[in-house]
């Protein structure tokens, strides 16, 4: 199980990875006409894919009970909002908001960054005894 666990940590953090750089870049842009926020979707995918019905597991055994569903992508996307504007120019970017998102996914990547390291800390004590 631990590693499906480093896995989805592994997704996890390369969103967040990924929501930082979107950050960045829209901060980047606050200025530049008609440009509009970069977000990035995965917390929502993977809750999906948590639920009682959006998980398939594996049988190893044929005597193993079976569960249906699909396997959900939990690929992180990057996308435009672009249905705001904040300026008259068309730009919608908003500078207190960016230094909001940047915190909390901050944060985020730091917790997971923690599990990460609780994870490995398990395995390693499983090896060494």
């Amino acid at each position: 199980m631990t590693f499906n666990n480093l896995n989805l940590l592994n997704t996890a953090m390369n969103a967040a990875d990924l929501r930082q750089k979107a950050i960045s870049n829209n901060v980047a842009n606050v200025n530049t006409p008609g440009f509009k926020v970069e977000r990035v979707s995965f917390e929502e995918k993977l809750k999906n894919a948590l639920s009682a019905d959006g998980i398939e597991l594996t049988r190893t055994n044929d005597k193993h009970l079976s569960i249906s569903g699909q396997k959900e992508d939990l690929t992180p996307e990057v996308y435009r909002k672009t249905n705001t504007s904040v300026k008259e120019n068309g730009n919608n970017v908003d500078l207190d908001v960016e230094m909001s998102e940047k915190s909390v996914n901050e944060l985020y990547y730091n917790a997971l960054t923690r599990q990460v390291n609780h994870e490995l800390s398990q395995l390693n004590y499983v090896i060494n005894h």
